[in-house]
């Protein structure tokens, strides 16, 4: 019932894309999303180049099924990250904070499908302008670094503005989440948060605990000030970094106290560490297989798709 363009260009079962989250998308959880018919996603982050080929050999052990690795354009290694994903043959890459145009061709010589995420209708045009296959429309609702507009706001924007697929992410959980977002013209979805909490992913149970615990207002942004602002948990980290902002700290210490804490909320540190999670975290009550995750949501798609159809949604 949900075979989109997303499907045919990426080769998957479901529209359902799992995030690049650093230190998060492990190879473990990569291979468990693709081989429940979604596209797992490695997440490069800052891991050094030989690392991160690992982590790619690991999958490639774990699944026969397509794969991709978020790029992070911060990333000090990113030529060498580059390099690895092409010598390595990596289906996809999605892309965060820069601009891939540099190594577009290079990529696409390759036979790599690139989807970089967008937080604003211009960057979408810009980069649909540059050649890349789709593009992830990301709404503030996210975890981890955000943009300035909702996920309903921005969607909708961003298909009337592209001819390419268009993904939604931030704030999506399950099937009324994943339908809407079909609905408002997206080809497919991109969920962290709700795979964080699945048996396959290898964070401590703490950072798990964090989000089924949490309540709708439990996240915070912060960092604003750097340029660079995310979402994370509220905890004594998130508090002391509301400190900074309020006494009108210089950048160098916001990046200073950020310093590895996402490492440390991986580990287990759940009052400082930086629990990176979206508003949705509110909505996710369990750990289960990353298998029954999709099978849920698309089930619960389906029931409303046909409710609708009955005429009984509306009753």
């Amino acid at each position: 019932m949900f075979h989109t363009e997303i499907c045919e260009l990426l080769g998957i079962e479901y529209p359902i894309i799992q995030g690049g989250m650093a230190w998060v998308a492990t190879a473990e959880l990569a291979a468990a999303v693709s081989n429940a018919g979604g596209l797992g996603i490695i997440g490069a982050g800052n891991l050094p180049p030989e690392k991160l080929r690992e982590e790619i050999r690991k999958v490639k052990k774990l699944t026969v099924k397509p794969f991709g690795v978020n790029v992070y354009f911060m990333s000090p290694y990113l030529d060498e990250v580059i390099k690895v994903v092409i010598e390595e043959k990596v289906p996809v890459i999605t892309t965060g904070a820069g601009n891939p145009g540099k190594y577009i061709d290079s990529l696409k010589k390759a036979n790599i499908k690139v989807i970089p995420v967008v937080a604003s209708v211009a960057l979408a045009k810009r980069l649909e302008g540059i050649g890349v296959d789709a593009v992830i429309a990301e709404g503030m609702e996210c975890g981890g670094h955000i943009g300035e507009i909702t996920t309903m706001a921005l969607l909708p924007q961003i298909v009337d503005a592209v001819n390419i697929p268009v993904i939604a992410a931030g704030g999506i959980a399950d099937g009324r989440g994943f339908l809407a977002s079909l609905i408002m013209g997206a080809k497919g979805v991109q969920m962290g948060t709700r795979f964080i909490c699945s048996e396959e992913c290898t964070v401590h149970e703490n950072y798990k605990k964090a989000i089924i615990d949490a309540k709708d207002r439990s996240t915070v942004v912060t960092g604003r000030p750097t340029g660079h602002p995310v979402r994370v948990l509220k905890n004594k980290l998130s508090r002391e970094f509301e400190i900074l902002e309020q006494r009108g700290a210089d950048i160098k210490e916001f990046e200073a106290l950020g310093a590895g804490k996402l490492k440390a909320a991986v580990e287990g540190d759940i009052e400082y560490g930086s629990l990176m999670a979206g508003q949705i975290a509110g909505l996710i009550k369990d750990i289960k297989p990353v298998k029954k995750i999709i099978e849920d949501i698309i089930k619960e798609a389906e029931d409303i798709v046909l409710s609708i159809s009955a005429g009984r949604l509306w009753k």
